[in-house]
């Protein structure tokens, strides 16, 4: 074989062993990029906000004989008298929103074999129980207290559910997000500035944060001829927490 033909063979093959290396070792890189050198760091963020909007619910329950249309009819005019109430203080229609409504019947059952008869007859229903409950939405704060009050007046039997959240909750969190990532950023630069190595892709980011929370619940007796509450929605603060993981270079 000629010399020359010889070498050129085994540069060659040098050449692609050394292809085939790089090529091994950048795809095995981009595939786990977590088995090479990372490191993590955390970050949160916290804004504090004040919330737009209340929500509360009132339930209308009304017992009946057997006659179910007259206890349906006498539990619907209460409702409805109620819901012109909130309409007539200023609740948007949209903002009220029924939750449920339910029929149940009472039964009077029979401990016949206690008595020693054989023979027994099947329980009788002897009423109904007509249920219906309310959802309101408030942006008002300062017709709250009265509200609560007035549906109680109106025939409501229970108020409950006070909470009091933020209509657009994302833009809250995206602040405290933000913030989050910029201290997680900033920590990143400092430890590497620390430990001598520099800052390289971002590998991955996982976030946590906690539920919008629905403030201060409350669950309210329904009683009549009381003051009307006076209701404070105070401030709350949603935090975000970010963990990011770094390539080593």
């Amino acid at each position: 074989m000629d010399k020359s033909l010889k070498n050129t063979i085994i540069i060659t093959l040098l050449v692609f062993a050394v292809s085939t290396v790089w090529f091994v070792s950048s795809y095995s890189r981009a595939a786990e990029p977590a088995s090479f050198r990372s490191f993590q760091v955390s970050g949160e963020g916290s804004v504090t906000t004040i919330p737009d909007v209340a929500k509360f619910s009132f339930g209308v329950v009304t017992q009946g004989g057997v006659d179910l249309a007259s206890t349906q009819e006498e539990n619907t005019q209460k409702v409805n008298g109620t819901i012109a109430f909130l309409k007539e203080q200023g609740v948007k229609e949209e903002g009220i929103t029924t939750k449920q409504y339910s029929v149940e019947p009472r039964y009077q059952y029979y401990n016949c074999y206690r008595e020693g008869n054989d023979v027994c007859p099947p329980a009788e229903i002897v009423g109904y129980t007509v249920t219906q409950s309310v959802q309101v939405k408030v942006r008002d704060f300062s017709i709250l207290g009265g509200l609560l009050s007035g549906v109680v007046e109106k025939g409501a039997n229970t108020v409950s559910q006070l909470s009091f959240t933020v209509d657009e909750p994302t833009l809250v969190q995206n602040e405290a997000r933000k913030e989050a990532v910029e201290k997680a950023k900033t920590k990143a630069a400092a430890l590497a500035e620390a430990g001598g190595f520099r800052v390289g892709r971002l590998l991955s980011i996982q976030e946590g944060f906690s539920a919008f929370p629905q403030y201060d619940y409350v669950s309210l007796e329904a009683g009549r001829g009381g003051a009307a509450p006076s209701i404070e929605p105070g401030s709350k603060d949603i935090e975000v927490s970010v963990t990011l993981t770094y390539e080593i270079r």
